[in-house]
């Protein structure tokens, strides 16, 4: 940071296509079909993609039976892998599985026993973030590079731009003041499509029509670097040009690298696991903290230990931001929020088959009904609480 407090960061997001992301959603779309039947499946599904192959394997306990070969193809042609010449495709790619049940060194420490209550499925540390950047309370850079994504994603499906093909990557570079946000430094766009499109074209509709309508224009001015398809040429994507494996976008899941993340990313696994469910009552915590005034910027982490119910450590870095003091803020998290993994589960209404969808375009700053932990309806009592 220089010494005005000027800096840049940058954050990324990806399509739906995109190899990882595809592997993200198999996973989550096998866990929502096995807890649409059974809301006590255990499930940790782990996804590999490549050249014409999917590859499931993992640990699943349950009542219900799910058809893999049904889901995958399903989610593969869904997504919009659904021509032989994209060199993978639900028709023609092969369907392998590994699974088996989940541990009972595992399971035992988990399961709800008269005598015991529900302990962590694991190990772990998990954050929150929040902060008054957008009304979505995120940082502005991962908030614009998903827009852009999800931008790139609406122009294939509706034909808007029809030369797109389902991969695609966004970037946003946004130059601060402290920690305000006051410009847009850099666009970056690789947008994968058919081999007749002229580039020039490309690069002009993409512009008009993703950037366009995703960055504000008093974000951009005449320094604002853009850049599209810089290589020129991106007819070769997805699992046929890359390999994907299910987890390895967690910071475009999350932040985009803004605060810390404790490694664990959250699909194919089921509330159980508190890499999924007590990352997203951190930021449950983070965003109603921010929300009822109690700090501008919030990170929020929780720590457990396998088999045990309460976090072992609950930690909060309010960056100087705070209007009541640190303690204050932990004592209106243990007044407010149940921590343990049957009380987040209950209070976020996790056992529902919803994971789907947050595989793409990110798991926080969501409107949709399902994101639960997007909800602010205890800020107002932590206002009075604080009293502020």
């Amino acid at each position: 940071m220089s010494k005005d407090g000027k800096h840049l960061f940058t954050s990324e997001s990806v399509t739906e296509g995109h190899p990882d992301k595809v592997c993200d959603q198999i996973s989550d779309a096998i866990l929502d079909d096995l807890l649409a039947q059974d809301p006590k499946s255990r499930v940790a599904c782990e996804t590999l993609t490549t050249t014409g192959l999917v590859l499931i394997a993992g640990e699943i306990s349950s009542q219900g039976y799910t058809d893999l070969q049904k889901v995958v193809r399903g989610t593969v042609k869904e997504i919009g892998y659904v021509k032989a010449a994209y060199g993978f495709d639900y028709e023609t790619c092969s369907v392998l599985a590994s699974i088996h049940n989940q541990s009972s060194d595992i399971s035992m420490g988990v399961d709800e026993l008269e005598e015991r209550e529900q302990g962590a499925g694991d190990q772990g540390l998990m954050f929150g973030f929040a902060c008054i950047e957008t009304e979505e309370l995120m940082p502005l850079p991962i908030m614009l590079a998903h827009k852009l994504s999800r931008r790139l994603s609406t122009v294939r499906r509706e034909g808007i731009l029809d030369f797109l093909r389902p991969d695609g990557k966004s970037q946003v570079t946004v130059e601060y003041e402290g920690h305000v946000p006051k410009r847009v430094d850099a666009v970056v766009i690789a947008a994968q499509h058919n081999p007749e499109v002229d580039m020039d074209d490309l690069r002009a509709d993409i512009r008009e029509a993703v950037i366009g309508n995703v960055i504000p224009p008093d974000m951009l001015d005449d320094n604002t670097s853009i850049f599209i398809n810089r290589t020129g040429r991106f007819v070769l994507g997805g699992p046929f040009a890359d390999t994907g494996v299910t987890g390895r976008k967690i910071i475009v899941d999350t932040y985009g690298g803004v605060g810390s993340h404790g490694g664990g990313c959250f699909s194919g696994k089921d509330p159980s696991k508190v890499d999924r469910s007590g990352s997203y009552m951190a930021r449950y915590i983070a965003k109603n903290l921010v929300a009822a005034g109690v700090a501008d910027r919030i990170e929020v982490q929780v720590a457990y230990a396998i088999g045990v119910a309460d976090p072992v450590s609950i930690m909060v870095d309010s960056y100087g931001t705070a209007r009541v003091s640190e303690d204050k803020i932990k004592d209106l998290i243990r007044g407010h929020f149940g921590l343990k993994p049957k009380q987040m589960i209950s209070e976020l209404d996790l056992l529902r088959p919803i994971y789907r969808k947050t595989a793409a375009f990110g798991h926080f700053g969501r409107t949709e009904e399902e994101f639960t932990w997007e909800w602010t309806d205890k800020a107002e009592a932590i206002r009075r609480d604080a009293g502020l």
